[in-house]
């Protein structure tokens, strides 16, 4: 979209009743989290750092029903029911429209297991009443912060931060695709920071949306941690003074180039790259209510254009859209067809794989598409958008270039997960994403055409 030369550089901010709240959710050691299948080990020895759980919640006025958005240090679903239960238990505490509420995982791969039927697994027991753990400290969270929202500002702003490269690698010599740092082909390294600001100035919190899988620590480590993400938000916090909330953005190829690792160190250093990159784009924001205004020239040794902070009063829009996609499927195995293979597999890696896709057939069923749910929140000038499985970032990219020049956040796992959302032409590849993916070709495209359906849509009933 071209901007006028004369138009105020207006950030598109939300104003109205905003409150967070954050909780530790981190799990007793000894639960089960045997998240990978080249992995030794079954149960968690010790904790790197807390997994936590932050809540904001908006409002336009203390009359409005609130938006409810939750980010958690967790990995990925494999059961729809568990995710159901966690989800259902929280709008039937708050008394909330399913379209008000987005609980967002981190996806970290070094978490505790979510699957209520790993229970018989060694540190199994610990699953089910660690369910409901979370879910109580959701309820708490977005409790507190609703009690203490108050009138505040959010704002955001776009940086850059290069710890996501692309992880679709053509096999040297080989003719399929590994996951693993492919040089040659460009990451999107886009990150959009959101900052909340009190009437009087102080800061209430930060959201940071960024793609980046969080794959650094693998096999070989033990430890439960939220990956780069918990040293991210240390460093913004420690300068903030507010809770940091992190939304993994569509990050289905992308990841830290050096990863799989047992170093929790590593983890720290990439948390740090990008939480200094998050403050590099709060420092170079203007205080909350404040535009750039143009002022005229000043004839000097050339004509000087002058521009000057002024005020502007953010709108207070706040809207939502849910809307189910029927996502055509591939041809896959039966549920007892799966069963049946995996109950007769001796290898490992090969049951591990069986294993989770028996949960993803399970919780889609044995039809020809499955119903996916789609949020859009429209927050002043901005949107979020989320939804449960692991687009590409095609599916960012495409956003953010339609909706411009309106920040974008966009989420994977939000309320559920099924599998990944490859580009079309990735689907005659010999790759991961394509062959774990229950979705049939096509199925991104129709995400990102129906988003961006729905973002217009709430521009025009604005």
């Amino acid at each position: 979209m071209h901007r006028s030369a004369m138009a105020p550089l207006r950030p598109a901010a939300f104003a109205g009743i905003i409150g967070v709240a954050q909780r530790d959710i981190t799990p007793p050691v000894g639960i089960f989290a045997r998240n990978w299948g080249a992995a030794r080990h079954d149960v968690a020895a010790g904790i790197h750092r807390p997994l936590m759980l932050v809540c904001t919640v908006f409002k336009t006025d203390a009359a409005s029903e609130p938006l409810v958005l939750i980010g958690a240090d967790l990995g990925w679903w494999k059961s729809a029911q568990d995710e159901r239960e966690l989800r259902e238990g929280i709008l039937s505490a708050l008394g909330l429209d399913a379209s008000r509420l987005m609980f967002c995982l981190s996806h970290t791969h070094a978490g505790p297991g979510t699957f209520s039927e790993d229970a018989v697994k060694p540190g199994g027991e610990f699953i089910v009443p660690y369910l409901r753990h979370v879910r109580e400290m959701a309820i708490a969270a977005a409790r507190e912060a609703l009690a203490s929202a108050a009138p505040a500002t959010l704002d955001w702003a776009y940086g850059h931060c290069a710890l996501a490269v692309n992880r679709d690698l053509p096999e040297p010599g080989g003719k399929r695709y590994v996951v693993g740092m492919d040089p040659a082909t460009p990451a999107d390294d886009t990150l959009l920071t959101g900052r909340i600001t009190s009437a009087n100035g102080q800061p209430l919190g930060t959201i940071v949306n960024y793609a980046c899988h969080p794959t650094t620590l693998a096999w070989d480590n033990e430890l439960i941690s939220p990956d780069y993400v918990g040293a991210m938000r240390e460093t913004v916090e420690s300068a903030t003074g507010a809770p940091c909330l992190f939304l993994q953005g569509a990050s289905g190829e992308l990841s830290p180039g050096e990863q799989y690792s047992g170093d929790t160190a590593l983890a720290d250093r990439y948390g740090r790259q990008l939480g200094h990159a998050v403050l590099s784009s709060l420092n170079g924001m203007l205080p909350a209510g404040r535009e750039l205004v143009y002022q005229g020239a000043v004839e000097s040794g050339a004509p000087l254009g002058i521009w000057r902070e002024g005020e502007f009063s953010p709108s207070t829009d706040l809207k939502t859209s849910m809307q189910v996609i029927s996502m055509p499927l591939k041809d896959l195995p039966t549920l007892a067809a799966i069963e049946a293979e995996w109950a007769a597999c001796e290898d490992h890696v090969r049951k591990e794989r069986l294993w989770r896709q028996r949960g993803i057939r399970k919780s889609l069923g044995d039809g020809s598409h499955a119903d996916m749910p789609l949020w859009v929140w429209k927050l002043g000038g901005a949107f979020l958008a989320g939804q449960p499985n692991e687009a590409y970032s095609d599916f960012q990219i495409e956003l953010r270039r339609e909706l411009a020049p309106a920040p974008v956040a966009v989420i994977n796992i939000v309320n559920g997960y099924a599998g990944y959302l490859p580009p079309a032409g990735h689907y005659g590849r010999d790759a991961y994403a394509v062959w774990q993916t229950p979705f049939a070709e096509g199925g991104l495209e129709l995400l990102t055409r129906t988003a961006i359906d729905i973002s217009h849509q709430l521009n025009i009933h604005a």
